[in-house]
């Protein structure tokens, strides 16, 4: 074994013929790492969910928003959204076009939900007020509703987001009020959808809530069921986490499966002739990145061993923001030597918080100063929740091509980056 902890990597290839350490002397550290074969192969498996005709895959931008991993995104047939006016400049920049983007927006301001429209997005609101807002700035235009089945999942409570308690979503209860605000405004329902989180790892949940949304698209009258275009039912696909403990994948064969005889059960029983949509993020993007940092430091302060590192949570907030589990992967130079066997560690980023823990009090073989650690998993919500905090620099990405060569798909920031927003002003 060419590393001290590399099984995982080195079963997929991940790095090519290029090694992580050469890689982090390279580029500097923090560096994200992505894999396009890897990132292909997850965008197909959501594709093969379901060859109902009206079927495709939505993928939700706020997971990784690099343009570069946008285009592959789109060559591999994918439609996007965006909540933001920077996620929506970031779909442009890749090639998707108005009728390939879906906004996905609450708590909007009038000026950015009037940005949207200025390019012919279709809006997803999830309030009553906010639908209302819409019909007076769009009146005669199309919408699109989030609904709350009242069915949340997910891996934290911070990413449960359907459910009786969470801010997204209009009750269902409330139909008949979003069909008299659409009538007051000549406003087509265009589109229903719903999220009920983040990271499940069995599909009953995601089947029951996709049923309940159906259930009240039958409810539609007539006239509006037969031009509603889009059903969303969501994303939350979860990946496992735990490399090293051989946890399960969700069981993507059989979701599809029963997700496919549910879409043509209820389309033959409608006549609905629109596009149903998943909406993934983690499930596309997480796995085709790793996040290099180096160890800087070790100590123990009292019973705990510390290793220090350059991955604040400036460059990776999910452990400190959800307690979050990323596997870790050690490379060291040489040829790897683990005799000094295994211990309980601490890792840690260099930001003055001392919640900056990226993994508490793990087993792990013995991590030394000028090693590299590899965290895995870390495509999604990994770059995309990165911050200047500390004002520190926001790290470089490159990408693994399937060709073998790696590209620089974002510079690291500099002091320069920093200062730009205040040039002139001081």
């Amino acid at each position: 074994m060419p590393d001290i902890r590399s099984a995982y990597s080195d079963s997929l290839n991940f790095y090519g013929w290029h090694r992580p350490r050469a890689l982090a002397e390279k580029y500097g550290t923090p560096l994200y790492v992505y894999n396009e074969r890897v990132l292909r192969e997850r965008c197909r498996d959501m594709k093969g969910l379901s060859p109902h005709p009206g079927f495709n895959v939505n993928y939700s931008v706020k997971a990784n928003a690099n343009p570069a991993l946008l285009r592959i995104i789109r060559e591999e047939g994918l439609v996007v959204d965006a909540m933001s006016p920077g996620e929506l400049r970031m779909n442009q920049v890749a090639g998707f076009t108005p009728k390939e983007i879906l906004y996905i927006s609450n708590n909007n301001s009038r000026e950015e939900l009037q940005n949207a429209l200025k390019h012919t997005l279709l809006v997803s609101v999830d309030s009553l007020c906010q639908l209302d807002t819409l019909g007076q700035l769009f009146p005669d235009g199309r919408v699109m509703v989030r609904f709350n089945p009242g069915i949340g999942a997910g891996h934290h409570s911070k990413v449960i987001t359907a459910g009786k308690e969470t801010k997204f979503g209009v009750t269902p209860d409330r139909m008949d009020e979003v069909l008299s605000l659409c009538a007051r405004h000549r406003l087509a329902l265009a589109g229903i959808n719903q999220h009920i989180g983040s990271l499940f790892m069995q599909p009953q949940c995601y089947l029951e809530a996709a049923r309940v949304l159906l259930e009240l698209a039958s409810t539609l009258p007539k006239d509006i069921l037969k031009t509603l275009e889009v059903i969303n039912f969501g994303g939350g696909f979860g990946i496992p986490y735990h490399k090293y403990d051989n946890e399960a994948r969700l069981d993507i064969a059989t979701l599809g499966n029963r997700l496919h005889e549910t879409l043509c059960s209820w389309t033959d029983k409608t006549g609905y002739a629109g596009h149903f949509l998943v909406e993934p993020g983690r499930y596309i993007i997480a796995e085709c990145g790793i996040l290099l940092g180096a160890v800087h430091a070790v100590k123990d302060n009292g019973d705990t061993r510390y290793v220090g590192t350059d991955i604040g949570f400036n460059v990776l907030a999910r452990p400190a923001m959800y307690d979050s589990f990323h596997d870790v992967e050690i490379y060291r130079q040489g040829n790897g030597d683990s005799s000094n066997g295994h211990m309980e560690q601490t890792i840690v980023g260099n930001i003055c918080e001392s919640g900056d823990i990226l993994i508490k009090k793990r087993l792990l073989p013995v991590v030394c100063e000028g090693d590299v650690l590899g965290i895995l998993d870390a495509g999604a919500y990994g770059f995309s929740m990165a911050s200047t905090y500390n004002q520190r620099f926001r790290p470089a990405e490159i990408l693994i091509a399937e060709s073998g060569d790696v590209k620089l798909i974002r510079r690291r920031e500099t002091a320069e980056d920093l200062l730009r927003s205040v040039d002139g002003l001081l």
